[in-house]
């Protein structure tokens, strides 16, 4: 779930946030007994899709991702490449970025991904495919 955000957002503080929301939001409504995680991201993707909406001028990435190597140099490359796959995606339509990022983040089937978007699993699957291409052409041309 963290992932997708994460991907969705490019912010690690708001990803958390949104993260924490949606499960207290599920609970509230749906309680422990009930287990659908296709509903669980659903509600986090509308929380993220209202907070878009209230913050439309704030399109900078945040950098706040937490240290998970010691090598100084590894460290640094890494944080370059995810920058540059967050910005890349960020360029992508909302469509496209959701539909990636529930499609990387998640271990949800292309089916309950539909369920999820209301479009046809082919669909999904076409969709997915483009996104990729366009995700790759992106980072190749170094258009960010």
């Amino acid at each position: 779930m963290f992932g997708y955000l994460m991907r969705l957002t490019g912010n690690y503080q708001l990803a958390s946030d949104i993260m924490q929301e949606s499960f207290a939001r599920y609970l509230e409504h749906y309680g422990p007994q009930t287990q659908n995680v296709s509903l669980l991201f659903t509600i986090a993707r509308n929380l993220v899709w209202d907070n878009t909406r209230k913050k439309t001028n704030n399109k900078e990435i945040e950098n706040n991702i937490e240290d998970v190597t010691f090598n100084p140099e590894e460290q640094l490359l890494v944080r370059e490449s995810y920058r540059n796959v967050l910005s890349a995606m960020q360029k992508l339509k909302k469509s496209q970025r959701d539909l990636l990022a529930l499609t990387v983040s998640s271990d949800l089937s292309y089916r309950e991904i539909a369920n999820i978007l209301g479009i046809s699993e082919a669909n999904v699957k076409v969709k997915v495919h483009r996104a990729r291409i366009l995700l790759k052409e992106l980072l190749q041309t170094g258009d960010d």
